[in-house]
């Protein structure tokens, strides 16, 4: 069993990423369009774009991981080396240099580029890590839920304060307040991640791969089924979810006419993400880890079209329900991260080969593409109802704002839904595969013959455990 220490230690690496992930969710397009100066049109290209990237620097830092060989492990090391450079890109990132409107997109082009860069090379070793810390898949749940309380606690540390502190620092001048604000958590973040270093401790090793080339890796990795189901999942689910999220301050500064409440609204919808997160270990003892996903994510659905019938004025209903539905959403986000491992054990499993890295990195790929389609499309959406940063909002864009944060996001949740009934790692499914693992590498710790997996495997199951 993992200490609580441990857990504790993993989780500050989360709250330290999420300086960065809340506020490219919450905060990014508000930045750019209302601080900076660039229109909404222009921003979307922006955060779509740099996916291009990402298609290719995210499976060559899992590669690079699952080859990575120190004293300190596959994964920690990175964490060590790229906390400094994570702090000084994310300020940079938040700075407005007096350039012209050219020199301005060229500057944001290329310093979001950078972040995400960075976000990558830190993020992808620090999530793969969460699968070597422990092999039992029981703990598995317990150490995301750690994870994601304390990553939730920097996404409410982010929406709590970003706000405030750029007024308390800009004093009237917000791109000033925004730089500052950036320097004071980008120094936490980085103290976090020294911290998550530090305190944990790489337990799984996985067969050598010296000798193995790429091509195999990657053939593995296809011939993992469960793993495209999951990157597909995950693809939408984060369309889905950041478009919501992306849409949030919008929602409440010009549909709700509350620009002074964006603070508490974020705050209460990251206040019910943290008791989600927590409630979700005590979720998977009971329930099977898929029956849960794919409900959790129909309640999602039935929270936004409930926002939908509930009038701009009626303040306390729409942050309650809002609240609610962060709390339902995020209960499921500790157990997909759980499914991860789980799908890393069953393709070393079916293939022989496990490629930790490659799997982390490859979904979280998909996770940031549907942060970055998620943003991308409700910004556009925002531009075709005619939207203008600091003007008042005509009834049609109103009525746009309204119909994207409610309805918008439901497809994409029951998506997610439907593609989780193809998923067939079940808790039972897992603790077989688990097991059998265990007594293929015995005492040798040496790694079960290529296709020791059976091809086939038992269809959905939705019995408790």
């Amino acid at each position: 069993m993992l200490s609580v220490r441990e857990k504790i230690a993993y989780g500050l690496g989360d709250t330290a990423s999420n300086i960065v992930f809340q506020t490219v969710i919450t905060f990014i397009a508000f930045f750019y369009t209302d601080i900076y100066g660039l229109s909404p049109a222009i921003v979307g290209v922006l955060l779509l774009s740099v996916r291009i990237f990402d298609a290719v620097t995210d499976p060559l830092m899992g590669v690079l991981t699952d080859r990575t060989q120190t004293k300190h492990g596959k994964f920690r090391p990175y964490i060590l080396w790229l906390a400094l450079p994570f702090g000084v890109i994310t300020v940079a990132t938040f700075t407005t240099p007096d350039f012209s409107e050219n020199g301005k997109i060229i500057y944001a082009f290329v310093t979001y580029a950078l972040l995400m860069a960075v976000y990558t090379a830190i993020n992808i070793p620090y999530s793969a890590l969460g699968g070597v810390l422990t092999d039992k898949p029981e703990e598995r749940v317990s150490v995301q839920s750690y994870r994601f309380v304390f990553g939730m606690l920097g996404g409410l540390i982010v929406g709590s304060m970003t706000l405030p502190l750029v007024a308390y620092f800009g004093d009237g001048n917000n791109a000033k307040g925004y730089q500052l604000t950036m320097v004071t958590l980008s120094v936490f973040a980085v103290v976090m991640f020294l911290l998550c270093f530090a305190g944990t401790r790489e337990r799984v090793v996985p067969p050598p791969t010296k000798g193995r080339k790429l091509r195999e890796d990657f053939k593995s990795l296809w011939q993992n089924d469960q793993w495209r189901i999951l990157s597909l999942a995950v693809f939408f689910l984060l369309t889905g979810m950041v478009a919501r999220a992306t849409l949030a301050t919008y929602y409440v500064k010009y549909y709700m006419g509350l620009p002074d409440f964006i603070t508490i609204f974020v705050t209460v919808g990251l206040v019910g993400s943290i008791i989600g997160t927590a409630l979700s270990a005590p979720l998977a003892r009971h329930v099977c880890k898929v029956k849960a996903y794919i409900w959790l994510q129909i309640i999602s659905a039935i929270l936004c079209a409930i926002s939908f019938f509930i009038p701009g004025d009626e303040v306390f209903l729409t942050t309650a329900v809002f609240f609610v539905w962060s709390l339902m959403l995020q209960m499921a986000t500790p157990l997909l991260w759980a499914k991860m491992a789980d799908v890393v054990d069953y393709g070393h499993w079916k293939t022989g080969i496990r490629i930790t890295g490659s799997v982390y990195s490859t979904i979280v790929f998909f996770l940031k593409l549907g942060v970055a389609v998620g943003g991308s499309v409700a910004l556009w959406l925002l531009a075709y109802y005619g939207f203008e940063a600091d003007a008042a909002p005509s009834d049609t864009t109103r009525e746009g704002i309204k119909v994207l944060f409610t309805l918008f996001p439901i497809v994409f949740f029951l998506i997610v839904a439907a593609i989780m009934q193809k998923y067939r790692l079940t808790d039972s499914l897992v603790k077989s595969i688990h097991d059998e693992l265990q007594e293929q590498m015995g005492e040798s710790g040496s790694s079960p013959q290529i296709g020791s997996g059976p091809q086939n495997i038992p269809g959905p199951q939705t019995e408790n455990t």
